[in-house]
């Protein structure tokens, strides 16, 4: 990138005025070379950019100067320097002095990395890893600054102490863009306090089916409104784009994600296929884009999933032709974690499809290194064309200047103050108030009257995991904690605050434990946390537990009132809950500021509440468990509120799903997972974690301490079907360490050794290793009645990692291993 100079951190290119006269040949936006079209694919996944609205980014993203400055850059870049801009890697795969090697264009902190390891790192500690990979890049190469990304996506939800906003189906409920422009105004601040530029947020999923694991992250079914927050989240994020000036030092490069349709893929299977026509695809799935587009997005993020069987990362009917053809989007298209694997005839390391299709900046968090080289190998063969090269390379500098990074309007960010600030957590308890909606209010137990005793119980009375969700500290969530927020409040604490304010008595309890009968008993419950694939559900039905069923009813026999708070991600299935409550409230997963709960539950002394129930359901809200809804028990914009009583009967209690089916045994694992009705169950000291086999964390790792078994179980089926049909039991694993000693897998009884398999597993490689079903009863198996259908016992040190386990179509020539003695 020619001579370019390091100022405060920051990049300066030694483009002068005096120079103006001898770039003013340089090519201006206007004049860019036309990429080549994309290669084409399947009829029914190709789009026609004609039925697709039009939009077009601001021409404030970019200015004619600007633009004559970066073809000079270009033109001075090795081709080396150009592939770099293409790869992003994860600061957990990646460190500063390897730039030197790989000058790569971007660098990002996927949902579990954290600087130098530490996933609580305050904002300094932020900031320092950014300088260091910014000063490494500045130094390699053509000295081009790498841009940097963070999954930021309800506040800077990976930072201790920042601001967590409610995740945003709660938003959605609060159906109040000048609020979420607040809001992202706000995130910007704290996520550019900590020296970080760049979000992938906002997320603008329709999500039409809510058993994906991701629906939390869609605001709303309604499209319109989704369209509404795509604008106000952008403007919130990045400002309003000024001609000639960059985005501010308290501003951040917004994300529209995940383009397209990842909210509308079949049965709501995460990464899966939306088999939708194209007059859907764009009724429901496009409108946020165009708005979003059109008040200035800087990036694009393309999604996992695949239209009618085509991924997205190789669509460049959708990614050239509608995005940045027909939508004029003019800013920078950049992958999803190791997306560009996913495509046929592609792998994490080598995809130039992806690239051709349209992606300008592909996500390789852990295969960045051998991506760089097969990328510089396609480029110098043809395979990827020096004009489509130039055009990626253009639109990521594009992004960089706007942000300040290189050119003559140099931003330095980085003020930590910005984190945390009280300004910013005062927004997010009035975003927490305005999300709850309320569902039931049988003889007006709402608000909690001055001077009342009251019990606040349940699991998430004191859980900030659980009300925060997945998404916090890190990917799943699952570890959140108070102390990593002491500027936060759960739920239980600030209702007993405010209770204890106005007058009342009140204890918090998980248990239920109170030395006399409450008035009213607040009961907090809910889903765990989860994010992506790993909250995706096969029906709506919640089941709380036995025990909490019994607390509330002997809660009820006693004459004490009962309110039910239910955090969730999404609306389920909860008749034994309604019908139990006197009060009902859907609070989503509402972030760390538990006092906007009180300012609605709670009365003041004079009985009234600070704010009353606004929140509007973003979701119909299901009269079964099935899915999609169709006949709701609540529309999508129900909601009741304090000025208009309603009082709620009786409701449905049958779930209208059908009991588990021998056809559920054909799915035993599934990313690591055991599906409905299945459930997995480790014997002695067995301990896992997630792992990307093929993606982002498709699998885990199970690891043996002593030895013990991994089993897999649930209601008996019946395989006896599968046993004459000649099927096979198919395991989709890797072996991490081998055993000292005999492996068995045992199914329905049968017990056979894997230590003399026909095709042997290589320890360290992926592997499919298939076994008939006969040999299970071979070995004395009874096929059936089989309620454990996978178990596999191994001694101390045995590691291996488990992606799915199904029961298949079998192969001609499958042997079989010894049974166990």
């Amino acid at each position: 990138m020619g001579d370019l100079a390091l100022k405060s951190g920051m990049l300066r290119a030694s483009v002068t005025l005096a120079m103006v006269p001898a770039l003013a040949a340089c090519a201006a936006m206007d004049d860019v070379q036309p990429v080549s079209q994309p290669a084409p694919v399947a009829a029914a996944a190709t789009a026609n950019p004609r039925l697709w609205p039009a939009a077009h980014s601001p021409s404030a993203i970019t200015d004619p100067a600007t633009e004559r400055m970066i073809g000079a850059i270009i033109a001075r870049m090795p081709v080396e320097a150009k592939v770099g801009q293409l790869i992003q890697a994860d600061i957990s795969a990646i460190n500063p002095a390897d730039l030197a090697r790989y000058p790569l264009g971007s660098i990002l902190a996927g949902g579990n990395s954290g600087p130098y390891g530490n996933e609580r790192a305050d904002a300094q500690t932020w900031a320092r890893l950014v300088r260091e990979f910014r000063d490494a890049s500045l130094k390699a190469g053509s000295g081009v600054p790498i841009l940097f990304g963070v999954d930021a996506v309800h506040g800077h939800s990976n930072l201790p102490g920042a601001t967590i906003f409610p995740h945003n189906v709660g938003l959605g409920a609060a159906n109040d863009p000048a609020l979420i422009e607040r809001i992202g105004a706000a995130a910007a601040a704290e996520i550019a306090g900590s020296g970080i530029e760049w979000t992938f947020a906002p997320t603008l999923a329709v999500p039409q089916d809510v058993r994906w694991g991701r629906a939390y992250e869609g605001f709303s079914a309604d499209p319109a409104l989704v369209a509404r927050y795509g604008r106000a989240m952008t403007v919130g994020l990045q400002g309003t784009l000024r001609a000639r000036q960059s985005l501010g030092a308290d501003k951040v490069a917004a994300t529209a994600k995940h383009f397209l349709a990842d909210g509308g893929t079949l049965d709501g299977r995460d990464q899966g296929d939306a088999r939708i026509g194209e007059d859907e695809l764009i009724a429901k799935h496009a409108q946020g884009y165009v708005s979003a587009i059109d008040a200035g997005a800087l990036t694009v993020m393309a999604s996992f999933s695949s239209w009618n069987g085509v991924k997205h990362h190789g669509n460049g009917s959708l990614l050239t032709g509608v995005l940045k053809q027909r939508m004029g989007f003019e800013g920078l298209v950049v992958g999803d974690w190791n997306g560009h694997g996913q495509v046929p005839g592609c792998s994490a390391t080598d995809c130039p499809a992806s690239i051709n299709a349209g992606v300008d900046l592909l996500m390789a968090p852990d295969s960045w290194k051998g991506l760089f080289d097969s990328t510089l190998a396609a480029v110098k063969d043809g395979r990827i064309s020096a004009a489509r090269l130039d055009d990626a390379v253009r639109r990521i500098l594009r992004v960089k200047a706007k942000l300040g990074l290189i050119g003559d309007h140099l931003i330095q960010r980085g003020d930590p103050a910005q984190v945390g600030a009280l300004a910013h957590l005062a927004t997010a308890r009035e975003a927490v108030a305005k999300s709850l909606v309320l569902l039931k209010n049988n003889g007006g137990v709402l608000p909690l009257r001055p001077g009342a005793s009251v019990l606040i119980t349940g699991p998430g009375a004191d859980n900030m995991a659980m009300q925060a969700g997945g998404w916090t500290i890190t990917w799943q969530g699952t570890d959140t904690a108070s102390a990593d927020f002491p500027n936060g409040q759960t739920i239980g604490r600030a209702i007993a605050d405010a209770v204890q304010t106005s007058g009342g008595t009140a204890i918090v309890s998980a248990q239920g434990n109170t030395p006399a009968k409450p008035d009213v008993a607040v009961v907090v419950l809910g889903e765990t946390p989860y994010a992506e694939f790993e909250g995706d559900i096969s029906d709506l039905a919640f089941n709380p537990s036995s025990s909490l069923l019994a607390q509330i009813d002997r809660l009820k026999a006693q004459g004490t009132k009962v309110v039910v708070l239910f955090l969730s991600g999404r609306p389920r299935f909860v008749a034994s809950l309604l019908n139990r409550a006197d009060a009902f409230v859907a609070a989503w997963l509402p972030g760390t500021q538990g006092r906007g709960v009180a300012d609605v539950l709670v009365a003041g002394a004079d009985g009234k509440a600070p704010r009353d129930f606004t929140g509007r359901l973003p979701f119909a809200w299901p009269d079964d468990a099935r899915s999609p809804i169709l006949a709701p028990l609540f529309p999508l914009g129900f909601g009741l509120d304090y000025a208009h009583p309603r009082s709620l009967g009786p409701v449905n209690t049958d779930p209208r799903i059908a009991a588990a089916t021998d056809s559920a045994a054909s799915t035993l694992l599934l990313r690591g997972k055991a599906p409905a009705p299945w459930h997995i169950t480790m014997d002695g000291a067995i301990t896992s974690r997630p792992v990307d086999l093929g993606a982002q964390e498709d699998a885990r790792q199970f690891t043996w301490g002593s030895a013990s078994a991994l089993a897999i179980e649930g209601p008996a089926v019946d395989l006896s079907a599968a046993l004459a049909a000649g099927m096979d039991l198919l395991i989709d694993w890797r072996i991490d360490r081998p055993a000292t000693g005999d492996v068995f897998l045992a199914l329905g009884g049968g017990r056979i050794s894997l230590s003399q398999l026909s095709v042997p597993v290589v320890a360290g490689q992926p592997a499919l290793t298939r076994i008939p079903l006969r040999c299970f009863a071979n070995a004395g198996g009874k096929l059936d009645a089989v309620g454990g259908p996978f178990r596999l016992e191994a001694p101390a040190g045995f590691a291996a990692t488990l992606r799915s386990v199904t029961v298949t179509a079998g192969s001609a020539g499958s042997s079989c291993p010894p049974a166990a003695k």
